[in-house]
């Protein structure tokens, strides 16, 4: 009879994410990742199928922490746009104290996998987009509450805050200082209300 693994899913992709995002897909070794999760090999291939399907886990994991953020900044806001802002405020503290210049785990697989696999681009892709979905709703709902014009079209509007994302998370990933990233989310918002 097989040995149940026991382990702690989020604290295991939590620990592999954090590997995977320092180094990348290509440069991240198994022996790496057995260090990193305290998982052997066996297990990790048990409960994973390889180390690919880690890192698909990984992607998922890290989309799902953004928009369990995301929809925790709407939830404690007084409005739909302030819950949108308070998103973006959260994400630049992140930035501006992220000394090693991640980036997005997200955005720095696209740009890494994209010609290589395109398992791993459909589901880093599939994460960006359900975190545009849950903006897009959010502003719809602003509209409607009438914190953004009728002409406003929220879809958009999403796309143009996820486009702005990408980019901040690209001058961050490039060392910019906590300064450029603060005047760009700034412009972000002031357009945000016209």
């Amino acid at each position: 009879m097989a040995r149940t693994i026991e382990f702690d899913p989020d604290q295991v992709l939590h620990n592999a994410t954090r590997v995977f995002w320092q180094h990348g897909y290509c440069m991240t070794s198994i022996s790496r990742l057995v260090e990193a999760t305290k998982l052997n090999p066996g297990s990790i291939y048990s409960a994973f199928k390889s180390k690919e399907g880690l890192f698909l886990a990984t992607l998922e994991y890290y989309g799902q922490q953004n928009r369990k953020m995301l929809q925790h900044c709407l939830n404690a806001a007084p409005s739909p746009l302030e819950g949108v802002k308070s998103f973006l405020q959260e994400l630049l503290e992140e930035m501006a104290g992220d000394s090693s210049h991640r980036g997005c785990f997200l955005v720095n697989t696209v740009l890494e996998m994209s010609p290589h696999n395109k398992a791993i681009q459909k589901t880093a892709l599939q994460q960006l987009d359900a975190l545009e979905t849950l903006l897009a709703s959010a502003l719809q709902d602003a509209r409607e509450q009438g914190e953004l014009p009728q002409e406003k079209n929220p879809s958009v509007l999403a796309k143009y805050i996820m486009v702005n994302i990408w980019g901040l998370r690209v001058l961050s990933k490039a060392g910019a200082d906590s300064e450029v990233l603060r005047q760009q989310v700034s412009e972000l918002l002031s357009n945000l209300e016209k």
